[in-house]
Formats: structure tokens, sequence, C-alpha cells
């Protein structure tokens, strides 16, 4: 009788480590995008298509943990805390959202459509994540070229690099930050194409649908 007492509790204990034992669920964050542009007269688009192709990066960020930094350059990334998709294609992908709501270009397409583009847009990803030390920030370093289909010429090129400060201590908080600084550099980029196309306005479009 005692050693069946001793079997049920021990089975017990068991059940409620088991249960204690049980995976955390995965929080899943992503970047925004500013919306709509704010109400005027729309400028005329150039007659420009443009091609967005991928945006390369090193294993780390084809992977969708969010990334820190600690102790210097140790880095490591969060287990239960994800971005939707890997970061490279999430900021491809606002990217291409936010020059086409421009209205800008004749075209924007991406560089795997069936359309023939008059430049190429590439970029590399260097960095998108936490920096732990005295003031806790949010670090971005990426690069965008423009490419002339026609000669294959790098025509423009954009480098942005910048840690934002983080409102808290949270990863909620360090992905607000991510987001405010991803923003940023993409409108360095959207408005430094803006610059390039509006000093090269014989530029005419070669698109073929």
């Amino acid at each position: 009788m005692r050693c069946k007492i001793i079997f049920s509790t021990l089975m017990l204990c068991l059940g409620i480590l088991d249960g204690c034992g049980a995976a955390r669920p995965s929080k899943f964050y992503q970047l925004a995008v500013t919306g709509s542009p704010p109400p005027g007269a729309e400028p005329a688009a150039y007659p420009v298509t443009l091609l967005i192709g991928s945006i390369g990066t090193s294993s780390l960020y084809r992977d969708d943990r969010i990334v820190y930094t600690s102790n210097g350059e140790a880095m490591g990334a969060y287990e239960y805390e994800r971005w939707a998709e890997p970061p490279s294609e999430m900021i491809r992908g606002v990217l291409f959202r936010e020059l086409r709501a421009s209205g800008r270009y004749q075209g924007i397409y991406s560089l795997h459509s069936d359309v023939h583009g008059d430049y190429v847009l590439r970029g590399h990803l260097f960095d998108l994540r936490e920096l732990d030390g005295k003031v806790l920030a949010a670090r971005v370093t990426f690069e965008f070229e423009l490419h002339d289909s026609r000669t294959g010429a790098t025509v423009w090129r954009r480098y942005y690099s910048h840690d934002e400060p983080v409102d808290g201590k949270s990863v909620p908080a360090v992905v607000a930050a991510l987001n405010r600084n991803v923003l940023s550099g993409l409108n360095e980029v959207t408005e430094g194409l803006d610059q390039y196309f509006s000093s090269h306005k014989s530029i005419g479009s070669t698109t073929a649908n």
C-alpha cells in the first residue's frame, strides 16, 4: 500500500514538472510602414520603372529571431521574441510599399517579375540589433545601390548607419526603436532616389510589359 502511495506521488510530481517545462509561446513583431503620404498635390511621376532586388545579409539576419549584442561584441538571439519574417525580407517589403505609395515612379516591380525595368535597386543589411550597454540602443546599418539596367553601372549609392535610443528596457521597446531607425534610413533612401531622378529628368522609360 505504501509503495502504491509513493508511486502515485512520484507520478503527480512528474506531471507537475512536465507542465512547468511546457514551451513558452513565441511573440512575433513586424516593421510598420509610415502610411499614406500627406494630402496635397501629387507630383508628376518620373518616367522610370524600378525593379527592387533582394537585400543581401548574413545568415544571422536570414533567421527570424531578434538579435542582441552584449558584453562588447558578443551576439545572441532571443528564442521567443521573433520577427514575423526575416529582417532582410521585411525591409525589402517596407521599401517596396513606400516607393509605390510615393507615386513618384512609372512602375515599381520585383526583380523576379517579367517586367523590364530601367533601373535595379539592391541592398545589403549589415545590422538590425539591440545594443546592450550603459544606454540601450537599436542599431541599424544598411546600404542601397541603384544600377542602370542598360549599362550595368552603379549610378547612385546610399549608406545608412545609426544607433537609435530605446525608450525602456523591454523587447517591444527595442522593436519600436528598430522600427523608427529602419524607417528613418529608408526615408533617406527614398529621398536620395528622388533627388537623383530630379537631377536626371531627361531619363526616359524603356519599360515593356
